[in-house]
């Protein structure tokens, strides 16, 4: 039993110097499915808003900084609070040249009632068939997964938030932007 035990520690020990030797690296896949990499272009995008012209495209804000989050509903607990921080935390943003963009499966006029209801100064984007999520690995059946993403001014993306706790997320993503543009 024990030279068993012995023989699995050494073999997965040799699989994963083999892994690092040869510098192979799995593609990253979330509960939501295949997450873009880090350092290439954010996946592109155009979703129907309750704000402005109606329509909101990543490209709208180049030369600016993109917090964009992914939420599953309007008016739940989490997704609330999450907002609320969000909000309440927006001059920083903007001090920072920073947009925030919020995306959920939910339809412009949830939106537009959750934006009228909390206050909210920031887009909400309606991906109703979860195409902008499937392609951020943030999509569950039929919803958005609580995922963020920092974009660069230049469309690159930066920073990926899986572990998403909505009290404490907006000053987490600030902090984490903070150091991105420092460097």
């Amino acid at each position: 039993m024990t030279s068993r035990r012995h023989f699995n520690t050494i073999f997965l020990a040799i699989c994963l110097a083999l892994i690092t030797w040869f510098n192979f690296i799995p593609n990253v896949w979330a509960l939501g499915g295949k997450l873009p990499e880090l350092y290439q272009p954010a996946p592109e995008f155009t979703l129907p808003t309750n704000t402005g012209d109606g329509e909101i495209s990543l490209s709208d804000y180049r030369g600016e900084w993109v917090v964009l989050y992914f939420y599953p509903k309007d008016f739940t607990s989490g997704c609330t609070i999450e907002a609320r921080r969000f909000q309440q935390d927006l001059p920083k943003y903007i001090s920072r040249n920073a947009q925030i963009l919020g995306v959920s499966a939910d339809d412009i006029d949830s939106h537009a009632d959750f934006c009228d209801s909390e206050g909210l100064k920031f887009p909400l984007l309606a991906d109703t068939d979860g195409t902008v999520s499937k392609a951020y690995g943030s999509w569950l059946n039929f919803f958005s997964m609580r995922h963020t993403f920092i974009i660069d001014p230049d469309g690159m993306l930066q920073e990926i938030f899986l572990g998403v706790r909505p009290p404490i997320h907006s000053q987490e993503v600030l902090a984490s932007l903070d150091e991105l543009q420092q460097s």
